[in-house]
C-alpha cells in the first residue's frame, strides 16, 4: 500500500475557512494577546505606585501612536474574548448548537466586539483620557 500519496494528517490546505474555525482560533489568539497586554496594565500599576510623576511619564509613553494602536487592539481582544466566552457559556448550557445558530452567533460576537471597542474608545476620547 502506497502511503506517500496521502497527507499524514488533515491540514489547513484541505479545510475551507469557516466562522467556526476562525472564532476558535481568534478566541485562543485573543487569550494570548490579553495575557501579553496585561503587562502594560501591570506597568501602569507599578508606575502609579511609584508616584504621579512616574505615572505621567508612563501615560505619555502610552499616548504614542504605536502604543495607542496596541491599546485599541488589546481593547478589541478583551471585548472579543468576553463576548465569545459568554457564547461558550451559553453553549455549555445547551443553547446554540444548530449549525445556522452557531454561525450566526459567531458573527454576532465579531460585531459586538467591534461595537464594544468603538464605544469604549469613544468614551475614552470624549472623557479626555487619550491625550
Amino acid at each position: 500500500m502506497d502511503h506517500t500519496r496521502r497527507p499524514l494528517s488533515p491540514h489547513l490546505g484541505i479545510y475551507r475557512w469557516q466562522v467556526q474555525m476562525v472564532s476558535s482560533i481568534l478566541h485562543r489568539a485573543t487569550g494570548i494577546a490579553l495575557a501579553v497586554g496585561t503587562l502594560l496594565l501591570l506597568g501602569g500599576l507599578l508606575t502609579l505606585a511609584d508616584g504621579s510623576a512616574a505615572f505621567a511619564v508612563y501615560r505619555s509613553f502610552l499616548a504614542t501612536p504605536p502604543l495607542l494602536v496596541l491599546l485599541i487592539g488589546w481593547t478589541w481582544a478583551f471585548a472579543y474574548h468576553l463576548c465569545n466566552g459568554v457564547r461558550h457559556l451559553l453553549q455549555d448550557a445547551g443553547f446554540g448548537f444548530a449549525k445556522p445558530t452557531f454561525v450566526r452567533n459567531g458573527w454576532v460576537v465579531v460585531v459586538l466586539s467591534l461595537l464594544l471597542t468603538i464605544l469604549v474608545w469613544a468614551w475614552i476620547v470624549l472623557a479626555g483620557g487619550a491625550r
